[in-house]
């Protein structure tokens, strides 16, 4: 369930909802005149968020690349890789 506070929580119990945050790795969900206006987190978990999407984004481009038929043998590219090795 999602953790919801109003703005004034966010300005009145700052460190409440930091440490809420680093704990548990989660968002919190700032309110605004009653109405979603901010999600707050911690830099770790923006950090640990941000490495996903650089990793989705890479199995994007390989799924890519399959789909283009832009493959080659298994072999063929550990072959390559031992030949860069040993220069």
């Amino acid at each position: 369930m999602p953790t919801i506070r109003s703005s004034a929580d966010l300005r009145n119990r700052y460190n409440d909802i930091s440490s809420f945050c680093h704990q548990y790795g989660e968002p919190v969900f700032i309110t605004k005149n009653g109405k979603g206006d901010l999600a707050v987190l911690s830099i770790e978990a923006y950090e640990h968020l941000l490495g996903r999407f650089e990793l989705y984004g890479l199995l994007q481009e390989g799924m890519d690349d399959i789909r283009a038929g832009n493959t080659r043998p298994l072999s063929e590219a550990l072959s390559d890789i031992r030949a860069r090795r040993k220069r």
